[in-house]
């Protein structure tokens, strides 16, 4: 066969180290399936459902630096899309080979049509079509560079015809820069924020995803100041792990401690976070916010003094500046604190729950404890993220990942694929919700098929256990949130994936050791407490109204077992309050 274009985007993709394309094959498609196919570097991943190959992508990128997906004409592109979108709002780099129809065909509604630059507009950072092969060496080029660059998606449109065609060489750049550029504030700027720092009596840290590299220097930091050490749930595999001065999470999913911590500071340090809550950080305290980025300062908090840089090069350059607080009281107090709620989160593990409703706390604990210290997490965007994020530990070598920004549920399983892609020889757990797992179930076949040793954990409430929640702090009885599963164990076994099911929670130390012991994929239905809900570490009056008025009618609506059964199970939590 002549070297056509599908061949020569196939060689641009391996000097861009890209190594795996996740696709469902199809017409305008196969040309450059069978070019990947003749590739000794890259390897085609079948997956069932496009939605499956983008999220898996995604996450071969957050790990390894790139990822590629591609759909075919029509349906394929939108499949796609839900997953490209996860890429976008994790600024994380993904090639999309959106292959489409024939050229002379552009513009006639013919069959399976769509216009790939209006569908992947809002969710990327580039998109083009190829309609020559003489544009083909540029716009790849173009579009991976954009990718890499940006932290973004690039998207390149594919005809089928232009697909087959002979490929043409042209006088421009074929190769891929991963420049990893340092960028620290001017000298002025250094000189105000230590100046803003040596005047504050109580300095909190509050770190994100943006300080995944200056574990040391965040130390270093808050023993010089004595300040205790927040952080976002993106920040956190990165930022807990030896620190001796961290107070865990704020927001919806985190915990008290870092709350006040914040709201009892002079002046809080917000480095490396975009974090999206803003009713979780104090307006009246002041404020210096430290990014890359400096479109993102100010957007979520009231800023007093922004500096554009890298989280440990800035860092570095204030350790030389400020002063050493000698007053531990502050930090003393954050700390005890945090030892009390971590003291009370014990008590939903030593409560294990009964037969049926299985406590999904002490499910999550036991994950952490059983599990490798490299091992790699995926949680599911709901109730599992908030077991994730109280009870899984960051070790330095663990990694979490989940639908951080994006939100959307089905994430867990799909990502896990791209997970274990990367790393064939570590532990990959997919916390998966019922919810969640049940809207792409089709891909275990995908699991199976490439016997990805992938150790799959259903959480399995009979529930969507957020909204169930959202609805009752909104004052609302919940309503279409109960959930008739099938049998996922009986499902996965179909699949030819071990699987078992879990009813006692006297079962679950042993069963998770077998599924972590087994050398292929498993799955472990865990019939967990439906009535379990997670409280966010600021409760505000209207809530604690919402969550009443939602009990009253659950009550007049005759439900009265069930509130009992979310009293019962969630009592633990008044001591919180």
């Amino acid at each position: 066969m002549a070297r056509n274009v599908s061949h020569q985007i196939v060689e641009l993709l391996e000097k861009a180290n890209i190594k795996r394309v996740y696709a469902v094959t199809g017409d305008s498609l196969n040309f450059f399936n069978i070019a990947v196919k003749q590739s000794d570097n890259i390897d085609w991943v079948h997956v069932r459902h496009e939605e499956v190959g983008a999220y898996a992508a995604t996450a071969e990128s957050e790990l390894d630096g790139i990822g590629c997906c591609a759909g075919s004409s029509g349906p394929g592109h939108v499949h796609l899309i839900n997953g490209v979108y996860e890429a976008h709002k994790s600024r994380t780099p993904l090639l999309v080979i959106a292959s489409t129809i024939p050229t002379i065909e552009f513009g006639t509604d013919y069959f399976q049509e769509t216009n790939t630059i209006k569908l992947f507009d809002d969710c990327s950072c580039y998109n083009q079509i190829i309609t020559r092969p003489e544009q083909v060496q540029r716009i790849v080029q173009t579009a991976i560079q954009h990718a890499i660059s940006k932290k973004d998606v690039a998207v390149i449109g594919l005809p089928g015809d232009i697909a087959e065609m002979d490929a043409i060489e042209e006088a421009y750049t074929n190769t891929f820069f991963f420049n990893n550029p340092i960028i620290i504030p001017n000298q002025t700027e250094l000189d105000l924020a230590s100046q803003l720092i040596n005047k504050a009596k109580r300095v909190t840290l509050f770190c994100g995803i943006g300080a995944s590299e200056a574990n040391q220097e965040i130390i270093e930091f808050s023993k010089k100041l004595n300040a205790p050490v927040g952080y976002s749930f993106k920040g956190k595999m990165s930022i807990q792990p030896n620190n001796p001065n961290e107070v865990g999470m704020t927001g919806l999913l985190g915990q008290p401690s870092a709350y006040h911590a914040m709201h009892k500071a002079d002046l809080i340090i917000l480095i490396g976070t975009d974090f999206p809550y803003k009713d979780f950080i104090p307006t009246d305290k002041k404020i210096i916010q430290i990014d890359s980025e400096g479109s993102k300062i100010g957007r979520r908090a009231k800023v007093d003094l922004g500096l554009i840089g890298n989280a440990k090069e800035t860092i570095q350059e204030l350790l030389r500046l400020v002063e050493t607080k000698e007053n531990r009281d502050f930090l003393d107090s954050q700390l005890e604190l945090y030892k009390k709620v971590l003291e009370n989160k014990l008590t939903y593990v030593h409560d294990k729950g009964s037969n049926n409703a299985i406590q999904p706390e002490y499910t999550a604990y036991l994950l952490d404890e059983l599990a490798t210290k490299d091992a790699i997490f995926t949680v599911d965007t709901g109730m599992c993220c908030v077991w994730g994020a109280r009870y899984i530990t960051g070790t330095g070598e663990r990694k979490m990942l989940g639908s951080f920004n994006h939100g959307s549920m089905a994430n867990a399983m799909p990502q896990a694929i791209g997970a274990q892609m990367v790393y064939p020889e570590k532990q990959v757990i997919a916390m998966c919700g019922d919810g969640g797992i049940s809207m792409l179930l089709g891909d275990l076949a995908t699991i199976k098929q490439y016997n990805l040793p992938i150790k799959i954990i259903v959480f399995n409430n009979r529930t969507l256990g957020m909204v169930k929640l959202e609805m009752e702090v909104a004052g609302l009885p919940d309503n279409e949130t109960d959930m008739e599963n099938p049998d996922f164990a009986l499902i996965g076994k179909a699949m030819g994936i071990e699987s078992e099911a879990i009813r006692n929670p006297d079962d679950l130390p042993e069963a998770i050791g077998r599924a972590f012991a087994h050398k292929g994929p498993y799955l472990l239905n865990v019939f967990t407490n439906p009535n379990a809900l997670a409280m966010p570490p600021k409760i505000d009056f209207n809530q604690m109204i919402g969550m009443t008025k939602s009990m009253a009618k659950l009550m007049l609506g005759g439900k009265m077992d069930e509130v009992m059964d979310t009293i019962k199970s969630n009592y633990k939590h008044l001591k919180d309050l």
